[in-house]
């Protein structure tokens, strides 16, 4: 991913309605195309491995993420919806970014350094998906083109994918809460996101077979890593 520096000199990341001032006869800039072939290649190899990487608890939610993302890449560059098309792969990067960075200090047992990425990240991902983007940029896909062209079918459709996109968003800040949560209580024992299938199961077998002592222990046993 890649963050798009080049936005920030343009009139339309400071003032959402310019992103149809000319509409449809916009330049494309060659920043903005070299943006989406990257941006496009990353999320293609998001889908393809995440089908061979460890099935996680949110697995068919990152594959309609990816395949909603891939489609509004691909639509929105055929419509030449690109300026805000670069607006919302700007709002998803700007969060990712300290995602990864979070996960390196983990890997590299920098306990600390992980939790204040983490809780940064939190403030960046709440404020950037769950205000800039329904408020800001869905506003401005469903309300702003109405001034310029009259309702087609793929703009209703256009819109519905960006809404699946919202309500993933919903979704995954939930989980990053009970993240939170866990930090601040001093019980971060893992990542609500990315538990794999299969540890849950053996959790609730654990718990399910818990009522004896002697089971109990041979349970922890067992699944003690």
């Amino acid at each position: 991913m890649t963050l798009p520096f080049f936005i920030l000199q343009k009139p339309w990341f400071h003032d959402v309605w310019e992103v149809w001032v000319g509409y449809p006869k916009q330049e494309v800039l060659t920043s903005q195309y070299w943006y989406y072939v990257m941006e496009l290649g990353f999320y293609w190899s998001l889908l393809f491995s995440v089908a061979s990487d460890v099935r996680r608890k949110d697995f068919k939610v990152q594959v309609v993420h990816h395949l909603a993302t891939i489609f509004l890449l691909n639509f929105s560059w055929g419509v030449k919806y690109i300026r805000v098309g670069t607006l919302t792969l700007l709002v998803h990067d700007v969060s990712d970014v300290l995602l990864e960075a979070a996960k390196m200090c983990s890997y590299a047992a920098w306990t600390k350094t992980c939790n204040i990425l983490f809780a940064v990240f939190a403030v960046v991902f709440v404020i950037s998906r769950l205000i800039v983007f329904p408020f800001w940029i869905i506003y401005a896909t469903v309300v702003y083109p109405l001034y310029y062209c009259p309702r087609f079918f793929l703009y209703y459709f256009f819109n519905m994918v960006m809404f699946i996109l919202q309500f993933l968003h919903i979704y995954w800040a939930y989980l990053i809460f009970r993240m939170v949560r866990k930090m601040i209580s001093g019980n971060m024992s893992g990542d609500d996101r990315s538990d794999n299938e299969e540890e849950d199961s053996e959790e609730n077998e654990e718990q399910s077979l818990s009522n004896g002592d002697g089971k109990k222990r041979i349970i922890n046993g067992q699944h003690d890593r």
